[in-house]
């Protein structure tokens, strides 16, 4: 079970959160009974395809910590968790630092639970901040001076869209918001990104989990395809394997064959020019 011992000020318990139900989904408890509910729907809909949900939000935190491992491994400094969501094992800053001791991180996100949380546990960590930040106005983001005080944006830096994207319903507005991130970008800079891919998932299964992510603040789960995911990356180095599920994504290991039909996460990276 689990769950918060009461309700902080200001939040309403009743409306699930995608960070709260997607800590459920990787075992955590910092979850109400809301979040549990629409998140035990969205394992019996992932049930019905064949697919684990659990399984894949966990597979999902794992390529987040290969592809920081990556990054860090190969000099990069500075990472921006854009929606980082609510902290757990092996962490943004914990995986960076094993590899480069002087990792600088930002994390940023709009649930005010992640920012409660997030910064009772790293509030004495001087190399890492936890700003408040829409993904919907990167720009603010990067021109926030807690941002630009804390990171050196002229030099290369990476960004974290792990899983968040997808919340983004406009595609409109998703394109608009990733190429942001990449004009922000330095030579050297690096982009990470997941996004659900619907694979052949069913109109009637994808209506069922529109109606549980609309009860959420973003209002909606987009569906889109291999094509539109990779179009994220435009103008940008594509690293090996490129965009894949997120269980085959290791850069040390492309996988001989991927499964693009089942529905599931497609992940990748790549790197400003």
């Amino acid at each position: 079970m689990g769950g918060f011992d009461e309700v902080p000020a200001g939040i309403d318990a009743r409306v699930p959160s995608v960070a709260r139900m997607y800590d459920y989904y990787l075992g955590g408890k910092d979850n109400f009974a809301s979040d549990r509910e629409a998140a035990e729907k969205m394992i019996e809909i992932g049930r019905q395809m064949g697919n684990d949900t659990r399984q894949i939000a966990r597979a999902n935190r794992a390529f987040l910590g290969r592809a920081v491992t990556m990054l860090a491994k190969a000099g990069v400094h500075q990472f921006i968790d854009l929606g980082a969501g609510l902290p757990t094992q092996d962490n943004v800053h914990q995986v960076a630092r094993r590899h480069v001791p002087d990792a600088r991180v930002v994390y940023v996100d709009n649930d005010p639970i992640v920012l409660i949380h997030a910064r009772a546990l790293l509030g004495g960590d001087p190399d890492v901040i936890t700003v408040q930040g829409d993904v919907m106005n990167p720009d603010a983001i990067f021109d926030d001076p807690q941002v630009t005080g804390h990171l050196d944006l002229t030099r290369p830096f990476a960004v974290l869209m792990v899983a968040v994207l997808h919340f983004v319903v406009d595609d409109a507005d998703a394109a608009r918001i990733t190429a942001t991130v990449r004009d922000r970008l330095v030579p050297g800079g690096h982009l990470v990104l997941s996004h659900i891919y619907e694979g052949n998932a069913a109109d009637d299964v994808a209506e069922a989990s529109q109606r549980i992510y609309r009860k959420t603040a973003p209002g909606g789960l987009a569906r889109r395809g291999l094509a539109q995911i990779s179009g994220f990356f435009d103008g940008m180095d594509l690293l090996p394997p490129g965009v894949v599920p997120v269980a085959d994504w290791d850069a040390r290991t492309p996988p001989e064959s991927v499964d693009l039909v089942r529905a599931g996460i497609l992940a990748g990276v790549a790197r400003a020019r």
